[in-house]
C-alpha cells in the first residue's frame, strides 16, 4: 500500500545534468521543489566525459549561465583544465572546454542543491505517474511513496529500461553499474507516449601508473584561462595536462579480427548510436582508409589514478579491449580498470513536446535531457534549466519562456527536438545554428541575461553589473569613432610589423581597428580609454567592430524570418480540412501542431507551398474569426 509523503509545486525526477539545473531553476524561482534521484551519491555525475563545454556545448553552458543556471559555476570551481578552442578560427566558433574533477564537481553540485532554499533532495526509484483528468499530478516510488506536484519534469536519462552490453555480455543496468528504471517507461507507454531506442557508449579507464607518457604528446591548459561563468573572475584551480596519442596499424587489425564479436555488428544491439561520436569499431569500419585516428588520455580527476581513453568508446568484450589498448603507442603495459561499455536505453520521441518541454499528451509533464534523446551533459543542462523555468511558471500561472532560434544554441536545440525529432542521439553542432555569428561564445550574457533577469534567476546586483558593462562597450565604440589616429612614425611602424598598409592620412580609431590584423591591443597605445575596461570588455568591443557588417545582415535576416515566426497558428486548426496541402504536410503539421508559420516551416516534409496554402487558409481563417467576434 502506498503512502502521502508530501506535496510540492514541482517535482523533477532524475538528478543528472537536467535534473539538477530544472530543480535549481524551479526553487528558486519560488518553487517548493523535490529533486528525486535513484542514488544521492550519482546527483550530477559524470558517466562518460569528464569534461564540460567544446564547440557549441560551451556556447550552452554559457547561455545556462547568463539564464541563472549553475553547470558553468560549478565547472569554474572543480576545473583541472581548461581550453579555449579554436582560436585560430573566428569568434563564432572559439569555445570552451574544461576537464573536471568528476568527484568534486558531483560533490560540489550535490551540497549547492542541499543548500537552496524550497529544494529537497530524496532518494526513491519512480515507477508510475500518477494523472488524474488527463493531468499528470505526481509520482510513485518502488517504497510506496506518493508525491503529489502540480508540475513533473522527468530527466531519466539513459537509466529507462538501460541495458549495458560488453562483446556477448547483456545485463539489465543503468550507466556504471547503477540500478535501472525499468517499470516507468511502462507508465510512459500506458499513457500513449511513443519510445525509441538509443545506444551511447563509453571508453575503458586506465591505471596511470601504466601509462608510459613518454610517447605521447602533452596537451596542457590555458596559461591565462577563460571561465564559463560570468560571475567567476579569478581560479588559483592548478591545472593537469592530458595526453594524445593515436591507433596504430596493430589496432585497425585487432579490431578487424574481432568484428563478430562485437555487438555493433553482430545485431546483439538494437538501440541508434549517436553519429557524431561513435565507438572506435565503428570508426575503423566507417572510415578504412583513415591509417589512424586520435586518442586523449584524460585524468578523472586530483585524487584518483583512473584516465579516461578518450576516442576509444567501445562494446567490443573485455580481452579484445584490453588487447586495442596495448596496441596503442604509450599504452603497451596499461592495466584497464573499468571497462568500455554500450547502454541501450528508452528516450521519448520528442515531436510529442511543446517547446516549452511540456508534453502535448498529458499537461503538467515535461521531459528534458537524454530522455528527448540528446546526448551529451550540456544539451541536457540547457533542456533542463528550460523546463524548470517553465514548471515553475505553469504552476505560477504564467506563459512559458521560449529561446528563439536567433536568441541562443539552446533555442537551437531545442527547436529542432520539437520541431524536426531526431532518429539517433542528437548532439548540438555549431552547424545546426543559421545565425552562428549571433550566438557566440562571448556575447551569452548580452543575449540571455535580460531574460533571466526578468525570471527572477538574476540578482539585481549581477544584473546591474551587466548592464553597466553593456553601457562601457557602447560607449567605448562611439569614443573610438571618434578618437584620431594619426599618421606619425611609431603608428607606421605598428602597422609595419603586422604586414598592414601604411596609413596615408588621419582615420578614426574605429577603421584603423577594422582591419583584420589590427588589435585592441594594438591600438590601445595610440587611443588610450579613461575608462578602466576589462579584458573581456575589450574583446566585446573588438568582436561588435570587426564583424558588423556581418553582424548587421545576419540581424536583418533574423528580422525578416521573425515575421514568421510572429504569424501564430491556433491550437484549433484542422489540417486535414486544409484544400491542396500535400498529404504528407497534412499528416506532419497535424502531428507536431506548430506554434507558429516560421515553427511549421522548419518541419521536415512541408515544403514552401504548402507553406503557402496555410498562409492563405489561415488569413481566410482569422477574417472568419473576426467576423464572428
Amino acid at each position: 500500500m502506498g503512502y502521502s509523503a508530501g506535496e510540492y509545486d514541482v517535482i523533477v525526477i532524475g538528478a543528472g545534468h537536467a535534473g539538477c539545473e530544472a530543480a535549481l531553476a524551479a526553487a528558486r524561482m519560488g518553487c517548493e521543489t523535490l529533486l528525486l534521484t535513484i542514488n544521492l551519491d550519482m546527483v550530477a555525475f559524470m558517466p562518460c566525459n569528464p569534461s564540460i563545454g567544446g564547440p557549441a556545448k560551451g556556447h550552452v553552458v554559457r547561455e545556462i549561465d547568463a539564464l541563472g543556471g549553475e553547470m558553468g559555476r560549478n565547472i569554474d570551481k572543480t576545473f583541472i583544465q581548461m581550453r579555449m578552442l579554436n582560436t585560430g578560427k573566428g569568434p563564432a566558433v572559439h569555445a570552451l572546454r574544461a576537464q573536471a574533477d568528476k568527484f568534486l564537481y558531483q560533490h560540489n553540485m550535490k551540497k549547492t542543491i542541499e543548500e537552496t532554499e524550497r529544494l529537497t533532495l530524496r532518494q526513491g526509484m519512480a515507477e508510475d505517474l500518477i494523472v488524474e483528468e488527463g493531468r499528470c499530478v505526481g509520482v510513485i516510488t518502488k517504497t510506496g511513496a506518493e508525491y503529489r506536484g502540480k508540475a513533473i519534469v522527468l530527466t531519466t536519462g539513459t537509466y529507462l529500461r538501460g541495458k549495458v552490453i560488453i562483446g556477448e555480455l547483456m545485463y539489465e543496468s543503468g550507466p556504471n553499474n547503477q540500478q535501472p528504471s525499468v517499470k516507468l517507461s511502462g507508465s510512459l507507454k500506458n499513457l500513449g507516449f511513443e519510445l525509441v531506442r538509443f545506444k551511447t557508449g563509453t571508453p575503458p579507464r586506465v591505471h596511470k601508473d601504466s601509462i608510459d607518457f613518454g610517447k605521447t604528446e602533452i596537451q596542457p591548459g590555458d596559461e591565462k584561462p577563460k571561465f564559463f561563468s560570468y560571475e567567476t573572475e579569478y581560479s588559483d584551480n592548478e591545472q593537469i595536462p592530458c595526453w594524445l596519442t593515436y591507433t596504430s596499424e596493430e589496432t585497425h587489425r585487432i579490431i578487424n579480427d574481432n568484428l563478430h564479436r562485437a555487438p555493433m555488428f553482430s545485431g546483439a544491439i538494437e538501440g541508434t548510436g549517436p553519429r557524431y561520436c561513435p565507438s572506435i569499431e565503428d570508426k575503423i569500419v566507417r572510415f578504412a582508409d583513415k591509417p589512424k585516428h586520435q586518442i586523449f588520455l584524460e585524468p578523472e580527476g586530483k585524487n584518483t589514478s583512473e584516465y579516461y581513453v578518450q576516442g576509444l568508446s567501445t562494446s567490443m568484450p573485455e580481452d579484445v579491449q584490453l588487447q586495442i589498448l596495448r596496441s596503442i603507442p604509450g599504452l603497451e603495459k596499461v592495466e584497464m580498470m573499468r571497462t568500455g561499455y554500450a547502454i541501450e536505453y528508452d528516450a521519448v520521441v520528442p515531436t510529442q513536446l511543446w517547446p516549452s518541454l511540456e508534453s502535448k499528451l498529458v499537461p503538467g509533464l515535461f521531459t528534458a535531457g537524454q530522455i528527448n534523446g540528446t546526448s551529451g551533459y550540456e544539451e541536457a543542462a540547457g533542456q533542463g534549466i528550460m523546463a524548470g523555468i517553465n514548471a515553475a511558471r505553469s504552476v505560477q500561472g504564467k506563459d512559458p519562456v521560449i529561446v528563439e532560434r536567433s536568441q541562443g544554441y539552446i533555442g537551437v536545440l531545442i527547436d529542432d527536438l520539437v520541431t524536426k525529432g531526431t532518429n539517433e542521439p542528437y548532439r548540438l553542432l555549431t552547424s545546426r545554428a543559421e545565425y552562428r555569428l549571433l550566438l557566440r561564445h562571448d556575447n551569452a550574457d548580452l543575449r540571455l541575461t535580460p531574460v533571466g533577469y526578468e525570471i527572477g534567476l538574476i540578482s539585481e546586483a549581477r544584473f546591474e553589473k551587466f548592464m553597466s558593462k553593456k553601457e562601457l562597450v557602447e560607449q567605448e565604440i562611439e569614443r573610438l569613432k571618434s578618437e584620431k589616429i594619426r599618421p606619425d612614425q611609431p603608428v607606421q611602424d605598428m602597422l609595419a610589423s603586422l604586414g598592414s598598409a601604411p596609413l596615408q592620412n588621419t582615420v578614426d580609431a574605429l577603421s584603423l581597428l577594422r582591419r583584420p590584423e589590427v588589435t585592441y591591443a594594438h591600438l590601445e597605445p595610440f587611443a588610450p580609454s579613461a575608462t578602466e575596461l576589462t579584458e573581456e570588455m575589450k574583446e566585446q568591443v573588438e568582436i561588435q567592430i570587426k564583424y558588423a557588417g556581418y553582424i548587421e545582415k545576419q540581424l536583418l535576416q533574423v528580422e525578416r524570418l521573425g515575421k514568421m515566426e510572429k504569424k501564430r497558428i491556433p491550437d484549433d486548426i484542422d489540417y486535414m480540412d486544409i484544400h491542396g496541402l500535400a498529404s504528407e504536410a497534412k499528416q506532419k503539421l497535424s502531428n507536431i501542431r506548430p506554434l507558429s508559420i516560421g515553427q511549421a516551416s522548419r518541419i521536415a516534409g512541408v515544403t514552401p507551398a504548402d507553406i503557402s496554402i496555410l498562409l492563405v487558409y489561415l488569413e481566410h481563417y482569422n477574417r472568419v474569426v473576426a467576423a464572428r467576434g
